[in-house]
Formats: structure tokens, sequence, C-alpha cells
């Protein structure tokens, strides 16, 4: 009897400490997100100046090799990308005057 008595205290002490951990909310890591603006400069300051670098040495040797018309054609393909790649990043700051001129 005493046994059974003192069996359903405990029981109930631990249904009681139970409920109160399952109530409790758990503390969740803030997010972290991704540092975009570094990211950008890295690029901006390492990997093109690499890759224009390499395209150079590509019409270089296109260039000693005689085929002019394919290094004016390639260099005009790539005078063409840096355009849309410009006028890309000028886009990107105008929407962003655009939003805050309209949204202030």
């Amino acid at each position: 009897m005493i046994a059974f008595e003192l069996m359903e205290t405990t029981s109930s002490g631990v249904a009681h400490a139970l409920s109160t951990l399952a109530s409790a909310p758990l503390a969740e890591p803030a997010p972290k997100g991704i540092d975009t603006n570094s990211v950008v400069t890295f690029f901006a300051s390492k990997i093109a100046p690499i890759l224009l670098a390499v395209l150079g040495v590509i019409f270089i040797g296109r260039a000693s090799r005689g085929e002019i018309s394919k290094v004016l054609t390639s260099s005009a393909i790539a005078i063409v990308g840096l355009a849309f790649i410009a006028g890309a990043a000028t886009l990107f700051f105008v929407g962003d005057y655009l939003i805050d001129l309209i949204f202030e």
C-alpha cells in the first residue's frame, strides 16, 4: 500500500516535470546570413583580374598565330559581356534607389 502511494506521488511529480520541460521553449541559434558584400568584393578584387589575365593570354596566343578576326570577335564579345554586367549592377543600384525613394 505504501509502495503504491509512493509510486503515484512519484509518477505525478515526473509528469509535472515533463510537462514543464515540454512547454519550455528551446533556445534556437540566431540565423546567420551570408555577407554578400564581402563575397562581391572578393570576386571583384581577386577572381575578375585573374579571369581577365587568362583572357588576355588567350587573345595574345591567337593573335600570334594570325587569327586576328577571332581575337577581335572574342574581344568584342568580352566587352559586350562586361557591358551587360555593368548594366546589371547599375540597374541594381537604380532599383534600390527607386525603392528607397518610393517607400520612405
